[in-house]
């Protein structure tokens, strides 16, 4: 089974500074049948005007996941980190017993784009950590997030994966998924088709009951794959 959540059809939330997309259930936005999806909880698109962003704000029990799309964003958190993540760049912090941290465009003079993702992880009280982390630019399909770290990934506390897979015009290849798995596609940029399946940059597939994906390009693309639990 294949499902295309549209972008258009994602919560949105218009506050001035920030246009923020919700492909889940999130703050004032709420929808039964997108509460998440396996250990996926928050999957938001956010547009941060120049010098705007989070002020000081706690979380727990959750591995957040920061993909920068454009810009610079600018991180301080209660562990002491105070750092800058670059276009490219993923980030990844474990809120564990709890953790406050804030985050803003870096930038005077342009947008700040981004992917926030929130996954459940797979035990509680977690001592807080953080990571990011730079990779090569984006060829074929490299490994970000992995439980035990391997390849150069993150670690994330939760039995899946995500890769970031990059796509040339007409490249095709298949995905094996083993059983019972779950796997969550997020189109970053470029069309592609799953299975038959089109969709478009800032659409997203939730795929179960699938053995296998037939990935094709229709132009240069990025996709992100989360290949998840039976939760």
């Amino acid at each position: 089974m294949i499902y295309l959540r549209k972008a258009q059809e994602r919560g949105h939330a218009s506050h001035g500074w920030l246009e923020s997309w919700h492909t889940f259930s999130f703050a004032d936005y709420y929808d039964a049948n997108f509460m998440g999806f396996s250990a996926l909880r928050v999957i938001n698109e956010d547009f941060i005007d120049a010098g705007q962003g989070f002020g000081k704000h706690p979380h727990k029990d959750m591995e957040i996941l920061t993909y920068v799309l454009e810009g610079t964003v600018e991180h301080q958190d209660s562990m002491g980190n105070k750092e800058q993540i670059q276009a490219g760049e993923f980030q990844i912090m474990s809120a564990g017993t709890g953790v406050t941290h804030s985050e803003y465009n870096g930038n005077s003079d342009r947008k700040l784009h981004l992917y926030q993702i929130w996954i459940i992880p797979n035990q509680k009280g977690l001592e807080p950590r953080y990571e990011q982390r730079m990779f090569d630019a984006p060829q074929g399909r490299q490994l970000v997030l992995s439980p035990d770290a391997r390849e150069g990934s993150l670690k994330v506390f939760q039995d899946m994966e995500l890769s970031r897979w990059a796509l040339k015009k007409d490249e095709q290849s298949v995905y094996q998924i083993q059983a019972e798995r779950r796997v969550w596609i997020q189109v970053v940029k470029g069309t592609v088709s799953i299975n038959g399946q089109k969709a478009g940059a800032s659409d997203a597939l939730a795929i179960w009951d699938e053995t296998a994906l037939s990935v094709h390009a229709d132009e240069d693309s990025e996709i992100l794959l989360f290949d998840l639990p039976p939760i």
